[in-house]
Formats: C-alpha cells, structure tokens, sequence
C-alpha cells in the first residue's frame, strides 16, 4: 500500500522564482549550488526531507552561500523515493509546481554544529 506524505525540499533563495512558476526540477539547477555545495545534480531527481528533523539538519550544512528558503512538498508516494546512499532520499521525478508551497523564506545560513 502507498502513502503519500508531506515532504520538504530545502533551496537556495536564488532558486524561489523558478521553483515558483516550474517546480523542483534537477535540469534547471543553476542558480545557485546544491545545499551541500554541489554545483550539479547529484543524482537525476529531487533530495526531499522526511521531517523537520531532516530539513533542519540540511538547514544547519548549508553550502549555498546564502539564505534559503524550506518547500512543503505535496501528493508524493514515499514507495517512489530512492536512497542515495548516504540515509537522504529523493525523488527520481520533477515535481510540479502544483505540488510545492513555500513554507519558510529566507533562513539565514546556520552556525556549523
């Protein structure tokens, strides 16, 4: 049996205006890098956050150089996300705009822990 869940997805500020009109969409990445720093996708698919726990723990490594902003990520099978080897899931699909909403803007990058 599926469950779909709320999921969230954590971004770079840079990437508000796109992820508003077209979505999360791993082909679009340019704006700014990855959470983690990356430049390019590391994987063909979309990194999402089980909990607040999650997100908060990518919120605190933000590589991006700048503020970000936290996504609610609606309407996903959670028997569709893939590990990435590393204990963070993602999706192997874009994810409509339909199914994102801006939950948290312009959170200050964090002190390391």
């Amino acid at each position: 049996m599926s469950h779909t869940s709320n999921l969230l997805h954590v971004s770079s500020v840079l990437n508000r205006r796109s992820i508003a009109q077209h979505g999360l969409d791993w082909t679009r990445m340019g704006a700014a890098p990855g959470i983690a720093g990356s430049s390019r996708p590391e994987v063909e698919g979309i990194f999402v956050c089980r909990d607040e726990e999650e997100a908060e723990f990518l919120m605190q490594i933000n590589n991006t150089g700048g503020p970000i902003d936290v996504w609610s990520v609606d309407g996903i099978d959670e028997e569709l996300l893939l590990d990435n080897g590393n204990g963070f899931v993602y999706l192997p699909d874009r994810i409509p705009a339909a199914h994102v909403r801006l939950v948290r803007s312009d959170v200050p990058p964090q002190l390391a822990f």
